[in-house]
């Protein structure tokens, strides 16, 4: 995996001297069905999160406030990082994709949409057993 199947997408936004609105509808927006959300918040600074791959869970990850980076990488070491700064767009990460989460900026949101609910045995937290680790 050479990260082509990782990508921005774009989010609807639409615009309203009130303030603006975005939305995500789950198989339109973002390339699954839509089993679990959950957030990251009060990160203290140079702390990161993160740091494993799912054997079947895929990720759309959107910075809700504030910025922070998602640090990904390949089963060869091969590393590339998003730097997620606006609500109105976000991440898509496949399984079997590793990933950290770092930089956060004060009082970042990170919000995940997950493709499933939560299951413990579908991490990989340990790098050397994700290089070995084939892919389903």
């Amino acid at each position: 995996m050479a990260f082509e199947k990782v990508k921005i997408i774009d989010l609807p936004k639409i615009c309203d001297p009130r303030g603006n609105l975005s939305f995500i509808e789950g198989n339109n927006h973002v390339p699954f069905k839509i089993e679990r959300t959950y957030w990251i918040y009060d990160v203290p600074g140079g702390a990161e999160r993160g740091g494993h791959a799912f054997r079947t869970q895929q990720e759309f990850i959107v910075a809700l406030s504030g910025s922070f980076d998602v640090v990904l990488k390949d089963k060869d070491g091969n590393v590339t990082v998003h730097h997620m700064a606006r609500s109105y767009y976000g991440l898509y990460v496949p399984a079997m994709t590793w990933r950290e989460i770092a930089n956060f900026s004060t009082n970042s949101v990170a919000m995940i949409l997950s493709s499933t609910q939560y299951d413990a045995g579908d991490y990989i937290e340990d790098f050397e057993e994700f290089k070995t680790t084939p892919e389903r």
